[in-house]
């Protein structure tokens, strides 16, 4: 299973947890109102937990059916449109099976059709937050949003991260060839279609920055098995598959270069009207310079030795020894590595 359905069901699973939770407090909620002294009572045949089974059920029932067309559909099919579009059109399309349910059940003669229609109306606002909360988790990137909920960051903690600075090649030429509104779809769709292979190697997308994408792992999971290195050239290969597409739109298959590196970071929660969670070391400013490198060394993608060393690497890639470099800006030289596949 790769890692994306993993995010998918990890997702549906919360939403589960969350619908029947609901459901539970609705049943709760109803009860107590039947208890106050303006109500009339409950119905002779008026049963809690009878009530209290019908509403988990339906949050449920309701989650797996619904929960799944929101996180196996709607944010796949139609992930490049507005959070407004999807919101309301999930809304609309919920409010309108329920109002088809509630005409059914009227013709087949069935009672109560006034709290089902309550219920129905409670549902569709939890949906309509369901898919909103779903698509800001999306926009902050997978597990970031939640850090921010619960204030993970609101002080400043020194991690060991990797990173990656993937640069478009010749980002001016083609964007004096396309014109910028050509050349900004572009970039959306080579941002969109490398995100799966930093997500399958566990890599975090950090920032974008023009023509450039920050990749950012947590140290543990960007060694196991080289998923750093192997990322770069996994976006390589999907671009690659991809060429006829680029071609037809564009009339150019974007190539591109990276630079890598680890070291400590000291990440913390930034701004007060837009948040975020930042990474700040030396570690950063010496893998844009690393990459940097790669156009002077005609090299796709440049290392430093110490990651090299430490992941071990000795079967899947040549490694190419460029000699110890002194960085600009800084005083001591560093070994540098580049890298590509054994075919």
């Amino acid at each position: 299973m790769n890692r994306r359905m993993q995010f998918k069901i990890k997702q549906l699973v919360i939403i589960v947890i969350s619908w029947m939770a609901i459901g539970f407090i609705i049943a709760v909620y109803d009860h107590l109102v039947l208890r106050t002294h303006s109500a009339q009572g409950p119905a002779p045949d008026y049963s809690f937990p009878v009530a209290l089974a019908i509403n988990m059920g339906a949050g449920l029932i309701g989650a797996l059916l619904g929960g799944s067309f929101l996180v196996f559909y709607i944010n796949v099919r139609y992930q490049d449109k507005s959070y407004a579009y999807t919101v309301i059109a999930v809304t609309v399309s919920f409010i309108l099976i329920i109002i088809l349910i509630n005409i059914v059940l009227s013709l087949l003669g069935i009672p109560d059709l006034l709290r089902m229609a309550k219920n129905g109306l409670v549902w569709s606002i939890i949906v309509a937050i369901t898919q909103f909360l779903i698509q800001i988790n999306s926009k902050f990137g997978h597990g970031i949003f939640w850090d921010i909920i619960r204030g993970k960051y609101n002080t400043p903690k020194e991690e060991r991260r990797i990173f990656m600075f993937l640069d478009i090649n010749s980002s001016t030429t083609i964007a004096e060839k396309l014109g910028d509104q050509k050349y900004h779809e572009l970039l959306k769709d080579f941002f969109s279609d490398i995100t799966n292979p930093i997500i399958d190697n566990k890599g975090e997308i950090y920032q974008y920055v023009g023509d450039e994408v920050v990749v950012a792992w947590k140290y543990e999971d960007g060694i196991q098995n080289g998923k750093c290195i192997n990322c770069f050239f996994d976006i390589k290969t999907q671009i690659h598959n991809l060429r006829e597409k680029y071609m037809k739109r564009y009339g150019v298959v974007p190539a591109f270069k990276a630079g890598i590196h680890c070291g400590q970071v000291i990440a913390g929660e930034v701004g007060i009207i837009k948040r975020d969670i930042t990474y700040s070391g030396d570690v950063l400013n010496t893998t844009s310079r690393i990459q940097s490198l790669c156009k002077e060394f005609n090299q796709e993608i440049i290392a430093s030795a110490d990651l090299i060393t430490e992941l071990g690497i000795t079967s899947n890639y040549t490694l190419q020894t460029l000699g110890s470099i002194k960085l600009r800006g800084k005083e001591k030289e560093m070994m540098l590595v580049a890298l590509a596949p054994i075919h």
